[in-house]
């Protein structure tokens, strides 16, 4: 029998997902694996099917359910690069890696579509995605990201859109202009992580859920992974893939990360024509706004809209028409629609909106900071992982300079700082 706390939240993924959400057992004996992952989102599982598919036996623990957390409840935005820009990375592991990583971002991407056509995953995928300037004052920012793609990373994809044309692409007069990327693109991402999970167990992967471990100890044989119920994973490696949630599991991983909450709401079914009046290109569409939202369309013709932030826990009073309020700013014309779903959930933050990746003497590995912006980076992070695990640290040892502080005081206090300097850029946000 399933907790309810353990169920898929009530989102419009889950509702839409159909029989995907089949459930998997429980670890109910203790075994032996190469390599042991805890949790079952994107990060754990592309480190799995890839170190299965390099011979390796491997078992993943998820606490929940598969894509239970931010992996199943995302805005479902492909997108290149990084969330604490480039520039940031450039300065920390300078140029050529931060060029070599840019490129990694885009290889992730096309594996990501690779993936889903060998494996067959059926995830509503769309084509294009397009970013925005609220702000007058923002829309260089938009024209510097196209000089700097094409100056210093190579990329010369990027299209912008004026304020005169931007009505083909987005119909509303909050935005300014924009930049098209057709290397971007959004997905239904609780279809994707479930199919993620069925490639991985075709590979030979061993998915438990409801299997929430407790603790690990680092021994001169092996890693003793203990879960709860009294049973145990003994490996060689192991893989922390559980994000916002790795707190009791390590509390050291956990001191540089805030979880953070973000939150989503989705209208009842518009119809493909008021859809297309609204996003006339089906783009993905983020802004560029240091507290941003993000929408898109769904396969059924909803409109999907993400965006609001909470550091010190607790979901917004009526939140789906905390949700509409924000929809309706940039949709006026849909005051008389009902929302029919709205749901939150944590992302993992880093203080300095860095990437922590990681690994401890080439046996426990890590990554997190993806700081809501994770579908694409979390498959770089496996990625480099995965080849460290295998022998090759080079790339993922780049990722060593990159300083992450714990927050000061823990969660709460940490939360409090964010949500007070939150509030210093809501302000710059709309002044």
């Amino acid at each position: 029998m399933f907790r309810s706390d353990t169920q898929h939240t009530d989102t419009y993924y889950a509702a839409t997902a159909g029989d995907r959400l089949l459930p998997r057992p429980s670890l109910a004996e203790s075994l032996r694996v190469d390599v042991c992952i805890v949790g079952a989102g994107f990060f754990g599982l592309y480190c799995a099917l890839d170190l299965a598919r390099a011979g390796k036996k491997v078992a993943v623990l998820e606490a929940s359910r598969v894509g239970w957390g931010a992996s199943g409840r995302n805005g479902g935005q492909m997108i290149i690069g990084f969330p604490c820009g480039m520039q940031r990375l450039k300065g920390v592991m300078g140029y050529a890696r931060a060029k070599e990583m840019f490129d990694e971002s885009r290889r992730a991407v096309q594996r990501m579509r690779t993936l889903m056509r060998e494996e067959q995953i059926d995830c509503d995928l769309v084509e294009g995605h397009l970013e925005v300037a609220v702000l007058q004052r923002r829309v260089a920012d938009l024209t510097d990201w196209i000089s700097e793609c094409q100056q210093e990373w190579g990329y010369d994809k990027l299209r912008f859109v004026d304020n005169t044309s931007l009505p083909q692409y987005l119909n509303s007069e909050r935005y300014q202009a924009g930049i098209i990327d057709p290397e971007g693109a959004h997905i239904h991402p609780l279809k994707y992580v479930l199919g993620l999970a069925r490639a991985a167990e075709r590979a030979g992967v061993q998915i438990f859920e409801q299997s929430k471990v407790e603790s690990y100890v680092e021994g001169p044989q092996a890693i003793t992974v203990r879960v709860a119920g009294g049973v145990q994973v003994q490996c060689d490696q192991l893989v922390l893939a559980a994000n916002a949630y790795v707190d009791r599991v390590e509390p050291r991983l956990a001191a540089r990360m805030l979880p953070v909450g973000t939150f989503i709401g989705t209208t009842e079914v518009l119809g493909e024509s008021v859809c297309r009046s609204l996003i006339p290109q089906n783009h993905a569409v983020y802004d560029n706004q240091f507290i941003l939202e993000y929408f898109r369309t769904t396969a059924d013709h909803r409109l999907l809209f993400g965006g609001k932030c909470t550091y010190l826990g607790g979901t917004p009073t009526n939140l789906p028409q905390a949700m509409k309020t924000n929809i309706l700013r940039a949709f006026p014309q849909l005051k008389n629609v009902r929302m029919d779903y709205a749901w939150g959930g944590h992302i993992d933050i880093t203080m300095r909106r860095m990437p922590d990746w990681g690994h401890r003497n080439k046996r426990v590995f890590w990554a997190q900071g993806f700081c809501g912006h994770g579908l694409v980076p979390t498959r770089v992070a496996a990625t480099l992982v995965t080849e460290a695990m295998q022998g090759n640290t080079e790339r993922l040892d780049w990722f060593a300079g990159i300083v992450n502080p714990p927050f000061p005081g823990g969660e709460r206090l940490g939360g409090l700082m964010q949500a007070v300097g939150m509030g210093y850029y809501r302000v710059r946000d709309f002044v």
